[in-house]
């Protein structure tokens, strides 16, 4: 198996910033991707932004120019820089992993999500 903990959300004011951070540890043989999605209440989750273990990105058109994913591949980490933060991104944000496990097998794990509240 393979987990993934969120960390790094909190509530912040309109403009403001927070990074989260996404270890993935367990079972991993490698990792093709990690990615950023999110859910608002009443919502369908969404995804925020994508990164490849070679550094290819790609983003959610309502937050480009103001979110950068990165990722560390000799920690198996993802995080998200999150700058002019919107009440509109409030959500409960989740990470996931796209690996082959140890035992060969490609699966897509999930975190169990971190708050984010953007308000005055």
């Amino acid at each position: 198996q393979v987990q993934l903990v969120e960390s790094g959300g909190g509530l912040v004011q309109p403009g403001g910033s927070l990074r989260l951070s996404c270890p993935a540890s367990g079972s991993i043989f490698s990792i093709y991707a990690m990615g950023w999605y999110r859910q608002a209440p009443g919502k369908q989750r969404e995804s925020v932004a994508v990164i490849t273990s070679g550094g290819s990105t790609n983003y959610a058109d309502s937050v480009k120019g103001r979110f950068t994913i990165s990722i560390d591949n000799a920690k198996n980490t993802v995080y998200l820089q999150m700058n002019s933060l919107k009440p509109e991104d409030t959500a409960v944000y989740y990470c996931n992993a796209d690996t082959i496990t140890t035992g060969r097998a490609r699966t897509v794990f999930w975190g169990q999500g971190t708050q984010v509240t953007v308000s005055s």
